[in-house]
């Protein structure tokens, strides 16, 4: 697998960060109902492990991307990995980790686009047992040829026999064309938008395809740098939570990646708290002497984005500082209409907002319901080292926060109680329960009880073990204390 088949603020954060320090990464999905794993994950993963060759790093370093010797050592380390997962042919619930990933951090965060992609495959295989009737409406027509692949593979996984299934690149094609051209005329220059689907993607094929389109209609800046090399674009990439999680402050975070990197830097707000901590933090870098003038951004992810938005402004004229503004996070066609009306209304110029656009670009086209917003499936890094980690965000509701230290699932066997626990590595399992997750502990006698499909199971709920909640506990009030610290 090429080094370059990632997305590139994987790199920066690297360089930024401690690629070499041991870190914990889990994969879940978040809502979509019971789901079943088709395959072994520890083979999958060692699929998708990188090959670095000279001529990637001579890219990388032609591109702000110039990878030290700590990143060089840590993406070689393939067999100090460690994959804890849930056996194949598991029934998993919402939320429940499926696998984790510990190793050095680069390398295990390297992996996250690729891992995401597993969610397609997984959806694909429930509903093949669940609903095999609505098969060939998803299937009939797919985009590309890997996609194809992987739907009779994974049909074949589960027993299931594969509709006929035909593949219409032209047609997919034309659909994300068509969807980058609206939005190059709503923003008016296409050098103000930026791609970052890979992770929306069902395959790294279906993404080249979809990049293809993207440029026919004039943009040219993509987060997948393997593609912007194939296709001649640009790589670009902004900040991820993990970044900030691993330093536990967003303003050493934001030190941390413009201190140790060239180029301009993007400051991600709502790890903790955007309104009291991240906009504060963002600009007192950005006001420090020598760095008013480098064009640094701050970049928007969950909650109300639009009062964010507005603070942001007002905080920006009583400091007298003139800042990039850098919108994803599900932007759509009408939402980008809303901010450039705000953006107008608010005094930034054209060229002080960019919009980075995934899902909506290359999943929403492909013609299927199975993507990855469907599932909520999501890649946190959840140890840094010897420290538990969470991401908050700004957003309310259950399961927007992610899972801390280094989780396993319990499933209960007998008596009452919710059917899943998500305890930690090390923890006995409650009684009534035992553990699932493998990778440092003996097969499990029976896959647990949702051993079938789970019509008419009853709830599927799922708690935190008393170790969990005492790790998150521990976190949320040392996020309180962070932003009682850093408020305006």
């Amino acid at each position: 697998m090429s080094l370059l088949r990632t997305d590139g603020y994987k790199f920066s954060m690297a360089e930024a960060g401690w690629p070499l320090r041991q870190e914990t990464f889990y994969y879940a999905q978040r809502k979509g109902g019971a789901a079943i794993l088709p395959f072994d994950v520890e083979t999958e993963l060692q699929k998708l492990m990188p090959m670095p060759t000279d001529d990637d790093y001579a890219y990388l370093a032609a591109h702000e991307y110039e990878m030290g010797a700590g990143f060089k050592a840590a993406v070689l380390f393939r067999n100090q990995v460690v994959v804890r997962a849930l056996p194949k042919g598991t029934w998993f619930l919402p939320r429940e980790p499926v696998f984790s990933v510990t190793g050095p951090s680069a390398l295990v965060s390297w992996l996250e686009p690729l891992a995401l992609h597993l969610h397609y495959r997984i959806q694909l295989a429930s509903l093949a047992l669940t609903e095999p009737s609505a098969l060939a409406a998803e299937v009939g027509t797919v985009t590309c040829e890997e996609q194809k692949d992987i739907v009779l593979s994974t049909l074949d996984s589960v027993g299931v026999r594969a509709p006929k299934v035909m593949v219409d690149s032209e047609a997919y094609f034309e659909r994300v064309r068509a969807t980058a051209a609206n939005l190059v005329r709503i923003v008016g220059d296409p050098a103000r938008i930026f791609e970052v689907g890979l992770r929306a993607a069902t395959c790294v094929k279906q993404h080249e395809l979809a990049l293809q389109a993207c440029k026919a209609a004039g943009i040219r800046r993509t987060s997948h740098v393997w593609a912007a090399a194939r296709l001649d674009m640009i790589p670009v990439g902004t900040m991820g939570h993990e970044h900030v999680q691993r330093f536990g402050s967003d303003e050493a975070a934001f030190r941390a990646m413009r201190d140790r990197r060239p180029g301009r830097s993007s400051y991600l707000l709502d790890t903790f708290d955007t309104i009291r901590s991240g906009i504060p933090a963002a600009f007192r870098l950005m006001g420090e002497e020598g760095y008013q003038r480098r064009g640094d951004s701050i970049r928007y992810d969950s909650g109300d984005k639009e009062m964010q938005y507005r603070y942001a402004a007002q905080e920006a004229r009583k400091r007298g500082i003139r800042t990039v503004q850098i919108l994803e996070d599900g932007f759509d066609a009408a939402q980008t209409e809303k901010f450039e009306v705000l953006r107008r209304e608010v005094g930034w110029t054209p060229e002080e907002q960019f919009y980075g656009y995934g899902g909506y670009l290359i999943a929403k086209p492909s013609g299927t319901s199975l993507v990855r917003d469907r599932v909520a499936a999501v890649y946190k890094l959840s140890q840094t080292a010897t420290s538990p980690t969470m991401k908050f965000g700004d957003d309310s509701g259950i399961g927007k926060e992610s899972i801390p230290g280094n989780p396993v699932v319990f499933r209960r066997r007998s008596g009452d109680g919710p059917r899943g626990v998500i305890g930690q590595a090390g923890e006995p399992p409650p009684q009534g329960y035992e553990q699932l997750t493998g990778g440092d502990v003996d097969p499990p006698r029976s896959i647990g009880a949702l051993d079938a499909p789970p019509s008419g199971r009853g709830a599927l709920d799922v708690a935190l073990s008393d170790a969990t909640q005492a790790l998150a506990a521990k976190l949320h009030v040392a996020r309180k204390a962070l932003v009682a610290e850093t408020s305006p």
